[in-house]
């Protein structure tokens, strides 16, 4: 059957994938840099190391001429006084090695899935199928690859110090093991190179893998955008009653405008003035664009005056919110065409006009 997971995961995707342990780790590049470490450790300052072998040895054969040896408990506690002292080092330094290196790869997990007893993984047939399968053969073969390429480098070491190794029996025996120590430092910083290269390659291949297992299928990704944000159906039905209520608020709100100011396509403000129980007009409604069309809109069915000042309009628009009075900087204004609309109603009534708020 064709793949049809073709789609890339989305965040909820890998997030539950985390959830259930699913993490990109390269565990070869963990194991390299605390190589790496324990390497450079011991050859940042090695006259330390041998220096306290031997002082140790030194004070237990001082020791063994002057005290009674009966009692073994001070030679055990020097003894493991002393091994603390070489071996914490080497242990503390890779361990916080490997939890900054842990915690670079996407941190510490915690899945309770993982920790569920799962005795199915105890039984030999299924480990034997997992071994002998196409990806158990290229985990084999991964590790093969690295691990002949140190076979090699320890080759080399080896023939390139053969010469001084077939005359170390007529060395002092503290320059054989300082041509030990030579080799073997020689085979430890190579082989952790090689396993810090190979990690890094390692990683992208493991990289592309985790991705290709967190693919869906464009059904999937519909079905989890229906489960994180609705059904298209049912929010298209929200925003329609959203835009019936703003538009019964609109119509409520604008029975009461005096009168509407526009710019005269992008802006309207309509505003609401009571001589005898207000000190200021009020916004009682303001819109841009599609608003601002239906607020005119409304003002022509509800037979309320129209003015034109696209200052003004803009101006009103950002000072005030609805529900506000308008800044005592635009009163004159507002005051202005108020009173002219006011004159040109008492016209068409045939009546002189009263004292209007813009006489103030």
């Amino acid at each position: 059957m064709p793949d049809n997971r073709t789609e890339q995961a989305t965040p909820r995707r890998r997030t539950k994938a985390r959830e259930s342990g699913q993490v990109l780790r390269a565990r070869d590049l963990t194991a390299a840099l605390t190589l790496i470490t324990v390497v450079l450790l011991l050859a940042w300052h090695p006259e330390m190391w041998v220096s306290r072998w031997r002082n140790y040895f030194a004070g237990m054969l001082d020791a063994s001429v002057r005290m009674d040896w009966t009692d073994h408990a001070p030679a055990i506690g020097w003894t493991s006084l002393i091994v603390v002292q070489w071996v914490a080092p080497i242990f503390v330094a890779p361990f916080f090695v490997a939890v900054l290196s842990t915690l670079a790869q996407g941190g510490m997990v915690v899945a309770g899935d993982a920790l569920t007893p799962d005795f199915s993984r105890l039984s030999p047939g299924r480990n034997l199928q997992q071994i002998f399968s196409l990806s158990g053969l290229s985990r084999i073969l991964r590790s093969l690859i690295p691990s002949s390429v140190i076979l090699y480098l320890g080759l080399r070491v080896i023939l390139q110090g053969a010469p001084q190794i077939f005359h170390s029996s007529r060395m002092h025996s503290r320059a054989a093991l300082a041509l030990m120590g030579q080799l073997l430092f020689s085979l430890a910083w190579q082989s952790g190179l090689v396993l810090f290269a190979w990690s890094g390659v390692d990683f992208l291949l493991q990289r592309q893998a985790f991705e290709k297992s967190l693919r869906m299928t464009k059904q999937e990704v519909r079905q989890e955008s229906k489960d994180t944000d609705g059904n298209p159906l049912v929010k298209g039905r929200i925003r329609r009653l959203r835009r019936e209520l703003h538009r019964r608020s609109l119509q409520k709100d604008l029975q009461r405008a005096t009168a509407v100011i526009t710019n005269p396509t992008h802006y309207a403000v309509a505003l609401e003035y009571r001589p005898a129980t207000m000190a200021a007009p009020v916004i009682v409604a303001k819109g841009r664009n599609f608003i601002a069309q239906k607020i005119k809109e409304l003002a022509r069915w509800h037979e309320i005056p129209i003015v034109e000042n696209p200052p003004l309009a803009q101006a009103l628009y950002r000072a005030a919110e609805v529900g506000q009075m308008i800044p005592p900087n635009l009163y004159v204004a507002v005051a202005e065409i108020l009173a002219f609309i006011y004159r040109v109603q008492m016209r068409m009534k045939g009546r002189q006009p009263a004292s209007a708020w813009g006489a103030r």
